[in-house]
């Protein structure tokens, strides 16, 4: 049977999106929830699982392809797939240790100037496991960019000096590859897949196994998983409740007496049978996340002013040329290049909101940093294009497009993050309709981009339906005024509702 691979429902904002990464190729055998491709829009990167055990028989949109919702992106043999452990038993066979006999310490690498120190994060080999030249081993994780520590040569990871969670210091020497250890056997090394895929990361987990762990109100813990890696797929999670009902209402109540005694009397009472509660250390970057908002509305004077704007004309002006702007500049049009254009222009014309405030006096920038939110999946973070007024169009769409990429695999830079000006966050692919933005210290406005939605309108006497969008300005009320803020508002309305504006500078 051939199953289909189709592009997921987009927001309702994005009209089509680029295929960004292929994880596979045709002929590879794939299991239940294995991640496909990467498709990207104008904000947020979206993961296209597999649904079948099979073999990848046809891809029909290579890296680069523009595709809109439910389009066909390929096509699985279903039933075709290769048994799990034929290529975990083959690995450490394949992997040659180096002659020679070296120890080589792998050490944190040198950690930017402001950060004191960080935190190990993940661990991606054991001891005992071969690595390669530049295999990632390990994550090191700080205050606002992660850090990926690869292998210096071929061997055997031969021991471990800090574990995940640990505070970790630059230079420090948290683990050694033997270049001259002789791999473990090919009978042993899997041994330890199954033990450990119990104590995986429950952040691996597939976004459908979470929800659907999260309807059966199932522990992950308790469930062996059969996927790649060890990973629990969705057939693992009916196959657990369908064999053993009882045991899954259970175990996870047991194990949450057991890791916290003040709940035992709770968990004791029938009603609360199979409830269950998960806590975990909150990371460096949500930590930092959750600082920095704070602070914002502890110590501004933080006000939010709102307006909305006909997005007809960018709309269509997008769709006329939107493949004649790919075929020349090698990259999608979208939405942002033009809210930053508008934004920097309201900017030259209200210095204020350009503007921070630094102990007693105001400092007015004279250049332009817009940071860019981007949404991760260790949180939000704000990435910033430099020099926006001396940027193109396609510039502009090219490196949001860069740092969309960074933000989802872990890569940007310490440098990439610090500064801005002035910060666009766009809510609308989320599907959010009005918000109000918080304050990105120090500086003293935020713009907040919406869902568009076809609404009634008064056009000339006459109603019509036209995609509108709301905009919300959130800015601090100690530097800019009522005055100028709503100026600065209304100016981003006018020339989104006329783009021509932007190139005639009126």
């Amino acid at each position: 049977m051939t199953t289909e691979i189709k592009v997921p429902v987009l927001p309702e904002s994005v009209a089509d999106a680029t295929v960004a990464t292929w994880h596979v190729s045709v002929g590879d055998t794939v299991s239940i929830d294995q991640m496909l491709v990467d498709i990207e829009t104008d904000k947020v990167v979206l993961e296209v699982p597999s649904t079948v055990n099979g073999t990848v028989t046809e891809i029909l949109h290579q890296e680069g392809a523009t595709v809109t919702a439910e389009q066909l992106l390929a096509t699985i043999s279903a039933g075709d797939a290769a048994p799990a452990s034929a290529p975990q038993a083959a690995a450490p066979a394949a992997v040659a240790p180096a002659s020679g006999g070296k120890d080589i310490a792998v050490k944190v690498p040198v950690l930017p100037e402001s950060v004191a120190d960080g935190t190990l994060a993940t661990w991606h080999v054991e001891v005992g496991q071969p690595v390669t030249r530049d295999q990632p081993l390990v994550d090191i994780e700080t205050d606002k960019v992660v850090l990926e520590v690869p292998a210096e040569a071929d061997g055997i990871l031969t021991s471990i000096g800090a574990s995940e969670g640990d505070t970790v210091n630059g230079q420090q020497e948290i683990g050694v590859i033997s270049t001259g250890a002789a791999p473990p056997a090919a009978g042993s090394a899997p041994a330890n897949t199954n033990a450990d895929s119990s104590g995986e990361s429950h952040d691996a987990l597939s976004p459908s196994v979470r929800r659907s762990l999260a309807e059966k109100g199932l522990d992950p813990d308790n469930i062996k998983g059969t996927g790649k890696g060890g990973r629990i797929t969705k057939e693992d999670v009916a196959n657990f409740q369908s064999s053993a009902p009882a045991q899954a209402a259970v175990a996870p109540a047991a194990k949450a007496a057991k890791a916290a005694p003040v709940a035992q009397t709770a968990v004791a009472d029938p009603a609360l049978a199979g409830r269950s509660e998960k806590r975990v250390p909150m990371t460096r970057l949500r930590k930092t996340i959750a600082t920095r908002l704070l602070e914002a509305k502890q110590s501004t004077e933080m006000l939010t002013t709102f307006n909305e704007i006909n997005m007809k004309p960018i709309m269509d002006l997008r769709k006329e040329y939107k493949d004649v702007f790919e075929k020349r500049h090698d990259t999608r049009l979208g939405f942002m290049s033009f809210y930053v254009k508008a934004v920097v222009e309201a900017l030259k014309r209200f210095p204020a909101v350009n503007a921070s405030i630094d102990g007693d006096d105001i400092v007015y920038h004279n250049y332009f940093d817009v940071s860019i939110a981007v949404s991760t999946p260790r949180g939000l973070v704000t990435p910033v294009l430099r020099d926006c007024d001396k940027m193109s169009f396609a510039e502009i769409e090219q490196e949001i497009r860069n740092l969309a990429i960074k933000g989802r695999d872990g890569k940007l830079t310490l440098a990439e993050m610090t500064g801005g000006n002035f910060t666009i966050t766009n809510g609308g692919v989320f599907g959010s309709l009005l918000s109000t933005p918080i304050l990105n210290m120090p500086q003293a406005g935020i713009l907040g981009m919406h869902k568009i939605q076809d609404r009634p309108m008064a056009v000339d006497g006459k109603v019509e339906i036209l995609p509108m969008m709301y905009l919300a300005l959130s800015y601090d009320h100690r530097l800019i005024d009522g005055k100028e803020s709503v100026g600065f508002l209304v100016t981003i309305k006018d020339l989104l509702e006329d783009p021509t504006r932007l190139l005639l500078d009126v």
